[in-house]
């Protein structure tokens, strides 16, 4: 089947630079986070590649069971023209929302960047609680 190719794919850095107003040039469109998630006995643990992104431009927050993960990854700046023959790598914000299958604890929650990977750990609440139920007389 014949795949129609965007606009996007047809512009250069001097296309971008000489119509910034034009809709389909503008950062509204979200990308969305490729993530790993796994857990072991103790934790839940999501993976994700998110090189040239700095971490003050990274937001990440659990709400109850929804985990969420925002960000933006800038384009390079650069004065030399280019003309694209292939492009493939999205600039702009991304977000991912996870909804986590187990209670958690939040505020022991941790999160590294190392080698271009985002690493989030977050301890599993205390599955088993228990509590004795008093029977009143009447």
């Amino acid at each position: 089947m014949f795949k129609r190719k965007k606009i996007e794919d047809f512009l250069t850095d001097k296309d971008v630079e000489n119509n910034p107003d034009e809709e389909w040039l503008s950062d509204s469109e979200e990308g969305e986070l490729t993530i790993d998630a796994y857990e072991t006995e103790k934790e839940f643990v999501i993976q994700s590649t998110i090189a040239g992104v700095e971490s003050k431009n990274l937001d990440i927050s659990i709400e109850d069971d929804m985990l969420t993960i925002r960000g933006k990854r800038k384009r390079p700046e650069s004065t030399e023209k280019r003309n694209y023959f292939q492009k493939e790598c999205f600039w702009g914000s991304f977000s991912k929302k996870i909804i986590l299958p187990e209670r958690v604890k939040i505020t022991q929650a941790k999160a590294t960047i190392k080698n271009g990977i985002l690493h989030l750990k977050i301890p599993k609440a205390n599955r088993k609680t228990s509590k004795k139920i008093i029977i009143e007389d009447k």
